[in-house]
């Protein structure tokens, strides 16, 4: 699978692009499109039963979990839920799912469980009475 990578530093005609946009590449990374991140869901994963106790089975087969090792997309959302409770991060692309760590992306997740997940319970976030 390809993916079109965004060139913002050829946006403008050349006259103009340093005026218009003299930062258009900073922070990008380019290169060859990385392996897709291996990932289960959290139903394979048996403790994942305890600690998530308040979702069905269908609901726990419907949570992709990024598995140790992967790397963290650049200014992606995760929810950690080793931490207690679990916490919502910004990736800054450096960090990888540590042996212990359990991380969910944002993108994977549909809203309801995202916010039941982070133990939002306002029935408009979740969809629930």
């Amino acid at each position: 699978m390809t993916v079109k990578i965004p060139h913002p530093e050829k946006k403008h005609p050349e006259p103009y692009q340093h005026d218009l946009n003299p930062d258009a590449s900073k922070g990008l990374n380019y290169g060859t499109e990385s392996p897709p991140v291996s990932k289960t869901n959290a139903y394979d994963i048996k403790y994942l039963h305890t600690a998530l106790d308040f979702l069905s089975a269908d609901e726990l087969k419907q949570v992709p979990v990024i598995r140790k090792g992967a790397r963290l997309e650049t200014n992606a959302t995760y929810l950690k839920l080793t931490d207690d409770p679990p916490t919502e991060i910004h990736a800054k692309g450096d960090e990888e799912v540590e042996a212990d760590g359990v991380y969910l992306a944002k993108s994977d997740v549909p809203f309801e469980l995202w916010n039941r997940l982070l133990r939002r319970n306002e029935p408009e976030r979740t969809k629930r009475d």
